[in-house]
């Protein structure tokens, strides 16, 4: 600013622009750029006294062409819009064509877009990922724990919280389990689906062990009773890629607001037991279900009921011989037994040796051998003998 009022006096005084240019070592287009937006403010030498730098910078540099107050054309409502895109097959094209169905003198196709994403810009600063209606659910275990004391030892136990996200309208599930075993991971998908009262296309999990048995960028091996569950529910697993977290953005959010919603406000409460635990988690999820997001103006329950819940598929009728059950995997003894949860049982004859998979469900231990189901073993779980199925046996030893 010093600089300018050099050139201010200069040019007071009746010195040429080029002169002024030489003499202050700057650009001759500069010097007559700033004499001309002087001149267009009716400023000259000598100055005001009370007229500071920055008032003489703002009187000289203030932008312009931006106008206040509302553009010439009727905009959309961009938050019912941002909704609305979440529908399967619904487009932005799809969205201009009803726009411009209700203002013909509205703004054309590409404007119409511009000022769509500078709307998701306020939203997000990263690039957004945009979730159909009952495409994805994200699920992952918190990583904090809830304290349970026992009432009558004083123990204190530690239990996961299970948190599940639907990527179209945010709706969430939460639940405290006690471990993140096979058998609590896919019960807590179960009450999940039940929560929901529906299924998704995909389940998008991390690459928890109980899950994923092997975490791969390009071809993850899915455990084989998660697998059967998913089977069972008509659902597909797509695991998120190892080192990639932005595939399971939405659920690490959905953390974030376990952590804080849930394991924040419960923090001075204690629970003596699991159902205790999941009842106070229940509110809380209410609490975060029936909030107002803050950007879009509506609740996520209201996205899940006007969006996402018509399509959900529908849960199975079929509920017997549940998908809670564990696989493991054995090798058939030289006595035609196999053994499965440290009890040994019989298994159809094939090479000892080879790998059998044995899928065990609550009260039912049956061996499979490739697409074919044997007959169902005698099963006595009060007793650590060998159940004999003289069918089982090769017809040498029968």
């Amino acid at each position: 600013m010093r600089q300018l009022r050099q050139m201010l006096r200069l040019a007071g005084s009746g010195t040429s622009s080029r002169e002024i240019a030489v003499a202050l070592g700057i650009a001759r287009s500069t010097v007559q750029d700033n004499l001309q937006r002087a001149a267009a403010i009716g400023l000259s030498w000598p100055l005001p006294g009370e007229l500071t730098d920055d008032a003489l910078e703002n009187k000289l540099f203030a932008r312009n062409g931006i106008k206040q107050g509302t553009r010439r054309r009727v905009e959309p409502n961009w938050a019912d819009l941002a909704v609305e895109l979440k529908k399967p097959g619904v487009t932005l094209l799809i969205l201009w064509e009803e726009y411009r169905g209700s203002h013909p003198e509205g703004y054309g196709y590409s404007r119409f877009c511009e000022l769509f994403r500078s709307f998701e810009q306020r939203l997000s600063p990263t690039m957004r990922q945009e979730h159909a209606a009952g495409d994805k659910v994200f699920v992952d275990y918190s990583g904090k724990k809830i304290p349970i004391v026992d009432r009558k030892t004083g123990e204190i136990r530690e239990a996961e919280i299970f948190v599940a996200v639907l990527g179209a309208s945010n709706f969430t599930f939460a639940e405290a389990t006690w471990t993140q075993t096979l058998t609590d991971w896919i019960g807590s998908h179960v009450r999940m689906f039940r929560f929901f009262d529906g299924v998704p296309r995909l389940i998008v999990p991390d690459n928890l062990k109980s899950g994923v048995n092997h975490a791969s960028f390009y071809d993850p091996e899915i455990n084989r009773s998660y697998g059967r569950m998913a089977s069972h529910y008509g659902v597909g697993v797509l695991p998120a890629r190892p080192k990639k977290p932005r595939d399971k953005s939405k659920v690490e959010n959905g953390v974030r607001f376990a952590h804080t919603c849930i394991l924040g406000r419960l923090r001075k409460l204690t629970f003596f037991s699991l159902a205790e635990a999941n009842a106070a988690i229940g509110q809380a999820l209410d609490r975060i279900n029936d909030h107002l997001m803050r950007r879009l103006g509506v609740t996520r329950r209201h996205v899940f009921e006007s969006v996402e819940r018509a399509a959900l598929a529908s849960l199975p009728v079929k509920t017997t011989n549940s998908p809670n059950g564990v696989w493991s995997v054995s090798r058939p003894m030289i006595t035609s037994s196999s053994k499965a949860s440290f009890i040994p049982s019989p298994c159809p004859h094939s090479p000892a040796g080879r790998s059998e998979s044995n899928g065990a469900y609550h009260r039912d231990l049956s061996p499979r051998q490739a697409h074919r189901r044997p007959s169902a073993p005698l099963w006595r779980p009060s007793s650590w003998n060998r159940p004999t199925s003289h069918a089982q046996f090769p017809p040498a030893i029968r």
